[in-house]
Formats: structure tokens, sequence, C-alpha cells
């Protein structure tokens, strides 16, 4: 009977996790379709409007889910964690909007293109700001990166420099917030699990976006009560869209949780794949050739740099323990799909979703 029940426990673990990683996939890849359908195909025209409807929708799901006491809500313990919070808020809320600016004059395809040289802008960064230094192979590795994107930018038909430059920016600014992230939440004692800090950048957000909102785009809460009144399928659009940016940092906390942060990156890296083929097929916007190449050059790049970030891990683990060979080994043999090792705590981790929301 205990071979039995070890045979069932397997398979819905294995389950669940799919199910985790489909979720995540779905939802982040929606979030790029809605956005980009919302922003140019409904005469919405309003990104920051658009950014606190996300940021309204991922506090307000946020706080019913503490209060039904299924994701609880951990108090903040410090002043200067508040501040902490405040700081990468006003980073990650700029993200947002830039993102979502750029999808008003850009592809989603080369939107992803672009986004996925954040390695690039986080190991320059992370020097500047830090002094960390890397191996040499993720230095190299980074030469693809953005020769990729340079190569992607001329053969990009509808290539907009407003579009590109936003996006640029807010590629940056997502590496600029892992930096600060590791500089400024490093104390263990002040450490929030991914959805309670989620809850408090939301409202910190919102805080911001609701007076930039009324500065930038006055126009736009008539805009979108008018387009609810004339069309009633707007507004489900635009509540479903808004729900889905609560999504993405929820099943991406659960695939951290069922996998580890370094099959998360490596998933992420494919999934900017994915949603890059399904805007192409979805808005028909046509990718040329040297688009094509150039965008494949990127993600070389990226993969390259997931692998040279992994070895770098392994030789530090190596060094660190006297039993690193058997820690190198499982880890290496670690699967795209699976658990977490017996006694494995990954509740700590660092909010790291929302980025592409």
């Amino acid at each position: 009977m205990a071979g039995s029940g070890g045979a069932t426990s397997q398979p819905a673990s294995f389950l669940v996790t799919s199910i985790a990683i489909i979720s995540w996939y779905t939802s982040n890849i929606g979030v790029l379709l809605l956005n980009k359908y919302l922003l140019t195909n409904t005469g919405f025209r309003y990104p920051v409007f658009l950014t606190l409807c996300h940021m309204l929708a991922s506090l307000l799901i946020g706080l019913l889910t503490s209060l039904c006491q299924i994701l609880p809500l951990k108090p903040l313990k410090s002043n200067q964690q508040a501040y902490k919070i405040v700081v990468l808020s006003a980073v990650f809320c700029t993200t947002v909007v830039l993102g979502n600016v750029s999808l008003k004059f850009i592809p989603v395809s080369f939107n992803q293109a672009i986004g996925a040289t954040t390695p690039f802008f986080t190991a320059i960064l992370a020097y500047l700001m830090q002094g960390q230094t890397e191996v040499p192979l993720t230095y190299y590795s980074l030469i693809p990166i953005m020769g990729g994107v340079i190569i992607a930018s001329g053969g990009e038909p509808l290539f907009n420099i407003i579009g590109f430059t936003c996006c640029l920016v807010a590629t940056s600014l997502r590496a600029l917030k892992s930096v600060l992230q590791s500089l400024l939440m490093t104390d263990p004692s002040e450490k929030l699990d991914p959805m309670s800090l989620l809850v408090y950048m939301s409202g910190v957000s919102v805080a911001i976006l609701v007076p930039l909102t009324a500065c930038l785009e006055p126009s736009s809460w008539n805009a979108a009560l008018a387009m609810v009144e004339t069309s009633s399928g707007f507004a489900y659009w635009l509540l479903g869209n808004s729900s889905l940016a609560y999504l993405v940092n929820l099943t991406n906390f659960l695939v951290t949780k069922y996998t580890s942060a370094l099959t998360l990156q490596v998933l992420g890296n494919a999934k900017g794949v994915v949603a890059a083929a399904v805007s192409v097929a979805v808005f028909r916007n046509v990718v040329t050739g040297q688009g094509a190449l150039g965008y494949a050059i990127t993600v070389a790049g990226v993969f390259m740099y997931s692998e040279s970030k992994r070895r770098a891990k392994l030789a530090a683990a190596a060094a660190r323990n006297d039993g690193g060979a058997a820690k190198v080994a499982s880890i290496e043999r670690e699967p795209l799909l699976g658990t977490n090792a017996p006694g494995s705590d990954k509740s700590d981790l660092y909010f790291r979703g929302g980025e592409r929301v």
C-alpha cells in the first residue's frame, strides 16, 4: 500500500505545478494582449488610467483575499520598511505605465523583444550601484542580447521611436527595481511574503497614479464612463484585464513556490517567445525575416545569460560547502516541472511579478 500511495502523490504534484505554469503563461500573455487591444482597438487611449485600474484591482483583490484569510496580509514592521516599499512602488509604477504607453505605438512582439534586454540593464546597474561583478560568460551574453534588438529594430515595419523609447526605459527601470529591491530589502527581519508586498505596493501605486491620471489624462475618467455606457463589453474587458493583473503576480508566486527561481527564469525566457508568437497570430502584425532573426539572437543571448548565472551559482555553492559536488548534481538534475526539495522554504522570496503587467 505504501508504494501505491507514493505513486499517486507525484502525478498530483505534477498536475498542480502544470496548472500553475499554464495559468502563469495564460495570465501574462492575456494581460499583454488585452492591454494592446484596449489601447489600440477600442479607441481608449489612456495608458496611465489603465495602469491605475490594474493597481486598484490588485489592491482590492489582495485585501479581499486577506480578509478571507486565503492570503493573510502581514503588517509592516517599521517606518523604514514603509519607505523602502514607497521607493520600490514608485519605480514599479513608472515601469508599468511606460510599458503600457509603449503598447500604444509598437506591437506586442516588438515589445517582448525589447523587454528581453532586462538582463543587460540588470548586469550594468548591479555593477554601477553595488559593485557586483559577473563571470565573463555573463558579460559576453549581453552582446547578442542587445545586438539582436538592434537588428530587430531595423527590421520592424511598425517601428515607432516613442514606443521604442518608452519600452526601453521601462525595461531599464524593471532592472533598476530588481537592483533596488536587492539594496533596500535585504534585512531578513523586514522581509515580506510576495503577495503582502504586492498589496502594499499596489496601495502606494494607486496613491501615485490617482493624481498622475488627473494631471496627464484628465478626460480618461469621462471617456471610460462613456465607453462603458455605449458598450457593455468594454466594461467586462477592462474588469477582466485588471483582474488578470493580480493573477499574474499570484501565479508568478505559485510557479516559484512549486519549482524554483531558476526554473521561473527559464520559463520566463520562453514566455516572451510564446507571447510574441501569439501577438503575431492575433493582431496579424507583419514580422520581417530580419526582425525574427534579431529576436532569435536576443532570446539566445538571454538563455546564455541564464545558463551563465546558473553555473556561477553552482560554483559558488560548491565553494561554500564541503559537500558542494552532491548539491551541484542535484540542482543540475532539477526537472522543469517538479516539487520543492524536502525542507525547502521559498515563502520568503521577494515579489517578482507585475513587471509585464
